[in-house]
């Protein structure tokens, strides 16, 4: 390594909390998001190339050796994936698609709580236009009635979300590194 100042991490390269990277198709289409030990895998096998790396960080194996830190990388070859007609329904896309917060208008508070809508007790069903993150006590004054019988609005109407919100969700990521930014925006 020439005069410049590395920094070596330390993050643990198989734990759910290390760093992750954003991995995409062969045509630049964001796919998922990897841990590290990953894509140095596919990086290593030639089966993806390193697109963005993150800053100076590299990281050190057992025998000495240097790899630098990928913050994006790109499949070599292009993979099919399935359409997905919708985002499954859970807790972390529902998270990731109202942005952590509670969605009565004028409240800043952070969503705690899942909320339907149209109450279930009043027929109310449990899909992506009828629910909502509100607040502990939004929620529990709202119960069982209807937005229009307290007066309250929604900051957004609840909605199906959409491919960054799906792919942040499923990474456990309220906001993307900004080295990501120029690919989620296609």
């Amino acid at each position: 390594m020439s005069g410049v100042q590395r920094d070596v991490s330390r993050a643990k390269l198989g734990s759910r909390r290390s760093v992750t990277v954003l991995l995409l198709n062969a045509s630049f289409e964001p796919l998922r998001v990897i841990t590290i030990r990953r894509a140095l895998g596919l990086v290593l096998t030639s089966k993806a190339e390193l697109i963005e790396r993150d800053g100076n960080r590299v990281i050190r194996s057992a025998g000495g050796a240097e790899f630098e830190m990928p913050a994006v990388i790109r499949l070599r070859r292009f993979v099919s994936i399935p359409f997905q007609a919708t985002a499954p329904l859970s807790r972390r896309t529902l998270l990731a698609r109202d942005a952590h917060r509670c969605q009565v208008l004028g409240c800043t508070r952070s969503g705690q709580t899942v909320d339907h809508v149209i109450p279930r007790s009043r027929g109310g069903l449990h899909e992506w236009c009828n629910v909502t993150l509100m607040c502990v006590r939004h929620n529990s004054q709202k119960s069982d009635r209807l937005l229009e019988e307290l007066g309250w609005k929604l900051a957004q109407q609840p909605q199906v979300p959409r491919g960054r919100q799906v792919l942040l969700a499923r990474a456990g990521l309220r906001e993307p590194p900004a080295l990501w930014e120029p690919y989620l925006a296609a």
